[in-house]
């Protein structure tokens, strides 16, 4: 059998816009799947070329264009890209739900897959029946699921709701079942598409304990994220895909670093001329600066000191009601530090005006030193108005934080905490 499990040639997937890709029932699903034992172990997918003649027509877009890579055998391999880079598309492909238009990609193995939260169960089923619906779809004998189903209920942690619907799990539920069902079925090739952005920390750590342990068994794993420590982590080997095209493929380091460095040259475009943002621009970030505590645009920001972050905005009408706004915050590896969130501590903006400033106050800058960066989200009537990933980023200077005129080792962590210390006498 040949070493290389996943072959991906001159790949290309063009989209319509507005079009959506045709819809395949449960019964073409079970169908496809009682086929499979007939047809041979690596399936590929051929691609029409299109008719389009031009790339730059308003109604197409290249989600892929020109992809070609090949990943072998017990290969741990990340895939890193912006929002709308292809990174998700390649993996539809790759997991067989959309077909390329162009070129081809060849899988050698049975594939497991993660790509959205309950993708691939059906809501009116219980969780018990969504396993051995997913697992028969994999071609697997009821024995072969019947040894495997407590260990995948007891890993998603589902024991006393494996009886009711999924349609009535939260999003957690659904997410614990759905990676447990892919990693446990026994795939050749595993696909994650950011398993990470939804869960607890223990259970995100737990899921990078289960795909570390699947590469070790010698299987395949391929995994989307966002979160830089995790591909370093895991993965020994990084693509890395930018408006759909490979844009580098090598050690987790060299194409983490060079992901990062495009970040930074996104981040030098100012807000108000950011095309990659998402929302209906009911309302629009266009500018944003730190602040100190006296309220004038600080050039510097220091650990402890009191900082506020100024969010100027614009929109159309007159005045914008039930405005929520979310600042997320991120470290050098891209990875999630904190949220800041208008909702969660009851500040929701019943109304304001169509243009000004947002000011968020953190009274103390409990951070290292360092480089850190944002995202900027906000609704306007429970509806996205803007949205804009790595909007941009502030640099922390060693502050006097805890008034000693020392700081822990930047290796000790990225958070500073205020703390005391004292001894009793028995």
């Amino acid at each position: 059998m040949s070493d290389v499990t996943i072959r991906v040639e001159n790949l290309g997937k063009l989209y319509r816009i507005g079009q959506r890709e045709p819809y395949r029932t449960l019964r073409d699903t079970l169908t496809n799947a009682l086929y499979a034992p007939f047809q041979a172990v690596a399936s590929a997918f051929n691609g029409q070329r299109s008719t389009v003649s031009s790339q730059s027509s308003d109604n197409y877009i290249w989600a892929l264009k020109d992809v070609s890579f090949e990943i072998k055998r017990g290969d741990v391999v990340g895939v890193v890209g912006r929002n709308g880079a292809g990174k998700s598309t390649l993996l539809k492909i790759l997991s067989r739900i959309t077909e390329p238009t162009e070129g081809f990609a060849e899988v050698n193995g049975r594939v497991g897959s993660l790509l959205e939260v309950g993708t691939g169960f059906h809501p009116e089923l219980t969780g018990r029946e969504n396993i051995y619906l997913n697992g028969a779809i994999l071609g697997m004998k009821r024995r072969e699921m019947d040894r495997q189903f407590d260990d995948i209920v007891a890993f998603a942690e589902v024991e006393k709701f494996i009886d009711t619907p999924v349609k009535h799990y939260s999003s957690g539920m659904y997410l614990r079942l759905a990676f447990a069902v892919a990693a446990h079925l026994e795939p050749e090739i595993l696909l994650v598409d950011e398993v990470l952005a939804v869960g607890d920390a223990a259970f995100q750590k737990k899921c990078l304990g289960k795909m570390g342990a699947v590469a070790k068994e010698g299987r395949t794993v391929v995994f989307v994220s966002h979160n830089m420590a995790a591909i370093l982590g895991l993965c020994q080997r990084a693509i890395l895909i930018d408006s759909g095209r490979v844009l580098a493929d090598g050690s987790s380091k060299k194409v983490v670093d060079q992901y990062l460095q495009t970040l930074d040259r996104i981040r030098d475009v100012s807000l108000a001329e950011r095309l990659d943002r998402q929302g209906n621009q009911a309302l629009k970030f266009i500018a944003f600066e730190m602040r100190g505590s006296n309220g004038l645009p600080a050039q510097r920001v220091f650990s402890g000191q009191e900082v506020n972050l100024a969010l100027k905005y614009q929109a159309s009408g007159d005045l914008l009601r039930n405005v929520h706004v979310a600042i997320g915050m991120h470290g050098m590896f891209d990875e999630s530090l904190f949220h800041l969130s208008t909702s969660v501590n009851g500040f929701d903006f019943k109304e304001i005006p169509a243009s000004g400033i947002i000011l968020c106050n953190l009274p103390c800058l409990a951070l290292q030193p360092g480089r850190y960066s944002f995202n900027l989200f906000c609704t306007v009537g429970g509806e996205i108005a803007d949205w804009i990933q790595n909007a941009g980023f502030f640099d922390v200077e060693a502050g006097d934080f805890f008034g000693s005129g020392r700081l822990p080792p930047p290796d000790q962590g990225v958070f500073l905490m205020k703390h005391s210390w004292s001894v009793s006498y028995s």
